[in-house]
């Protein structure tokens, strides 16, 4: 029977240590791009959805003060990591679609990080962005690209006759639910360590037309490739080379319109 709980309560402790990771994409790619483009003052109010373990929400409070802050994540066990490290920011465990504990009209950011592809209720979710936020706020949503990303319908290749490596791609236009492995690293290790969550594979004409429904129309939108690079070897250049070519995260933010 497939999966239904799209929460990673269950790898809580081992995603906390990801994100915190030094060499994660969370710290070398999103976090720089994403304060980059946020542009946080202080006492602006901003949340912090599907916010995990308090990663990104930590340095929102640096910008903003840690009391204009608020997370919320539907698991338990990483708001309570959350909690222990942003002591003085306000967080509530609630699914995405949800935020009945927040006021209408009161924040002027919100951040959606490396969540949209697991929410199935997006467009509940949406209309509860649209209540909680002022009518300058903007949405800043980052996701895995939809173009390039597709859980099990998507893979790299290498072309021996030319000596260049592809992005293979067997299915884009048709929404799809896929179960995937949440920690893999710990998963290949032992077996029986696996959890899993759901993934929604949504093109892009299906986010454009939502966020047009709900009220929100795309202000700005960019892609951002793998800070990574391959170790030595006779496909180190190519492999280097297609890293800078296909990006792995779509940033996108939202305006009320």
């Amino acid at each position: 029977m497939p999966k239904k709980d799209t929460s990673w309560d269950s790898v809580a402790t081992w995603y906390d240590g990801m994100v915190s990771d030094n060499d994660s994409y969370q710290e070398k790619v999103i976090l720089p791009n994403l304060i980059r483009l946020m542009a946080l003052s202080a006492g602006q109010k901003v949340l912090d959805l599907a916010c995990g373990s308090g990663f990104f929400t930590a340095h929102f409070a640096k910008a903003v003060g840690a009391s204009n802050v608020a997370g919320v994540d539907v698991g338990k066990r990483l708001i309570d990591i959350a909690k222990k490290n942003n002591p003085q920011a306000t967080f509530h465990v609630a699914p995405a679609h949800n935020l009945s504990a927040l006021q209408s009209q009161f924040f002027d950011k919100i951040a959606l990080i490396l969540a949209i592809q697991n929410i199935a209720e997006i467009n509940l979710m949406l209309a509860e962005l649209g209540r909680v936020t002022k009518p300058t706020a903007s949405v800043y949503i980052v996701m895995n690209h939809p173009a390039f990303r597709i859980p099990k319908r998507s893979s790299w290749g290498f072309d021996d006759t030319t000596s260049t490596q592809y992005r293979r791609i067997d299915g884009y236009l048709h929404e799809s639910k896929t179960e995937i492995v949440m920690n893999p690293g710990v998963a290949d290790k032992k077996a029986s360590a696996a959890e899993t969550t759901l993934s929604f594979h949504r093109p892009l004409q299906y986010y454009s037309k939502l966020f047009a429904s709900a009220g929100f129309a795309i202000a700005r939108l960019e892609e951002w490739v793998s800070h990574k690079q391959s170790g030595a070897g006779p496909r180190q250049k190519e492999e280097d080379r297609m890293r800078s070519e296909i990006p792995l995260f779509l940033f996108i933010e939202l305006r009320k319109f």
